[in-house]
């Protein structure tokens, strides 16, 4: 399954599980749950992925963690605030560099209605 299609599955299942649960729950219950979501549709999910950094050929494993990583192929980075900045935009972009993966969604479970908290980040792109 290429980005584009692994995509369309996980906006319909955030759009589920925020029409489901609502809006404003912890992070983790949203990463918990869409995981179990995103399985059940037959994908690979990884959660709570360390995302190292290598600078000057020295690997550091003390750099950040991506909330899920879908078929190795699309990071989603999960939020629950009452706005997006562009910091948290930045936050998945970096993760999208560390990891040379193309594509990746910031999810805000915060926003009243799903659509309004779904973000498309490419790599490269911002």
């Amino acid at each position: 399954m290429d980005e584009n299609k692994i995509g369309t599955v996980i906006v319909e299942s955030a759009i589920h599980l925020h029409r489901n649960l609502g809006p404003g729950l912890l992070e983790t219950v949203y990463e918990v749950i869409l995981a179990r979501e995103l399985e059940k549709r037959g994908m690979k999910i990884q959660r709570q992925v360390p995302v190292a950094i290598e600078y000057e050929n020295v690997k550091f494993e003390e750099g950040f963690r991506a909330d899920l990583i879908i078929e190795k192929k699309v990071i989603i980075e999960l939020k629950s605030v009452e706005k997006i900045n562009r910091a948290h935009k930045k936050q998945l972009l970096t993760y999208l560099r560390l990891t040379d993966i193309k594509l990746g969604y910031l999810l805000n479970f915060g926003e009243e209605l799903m659509k309004d908290g779904i973000y498309r980040i490419i790599n490269g792109q911002i």
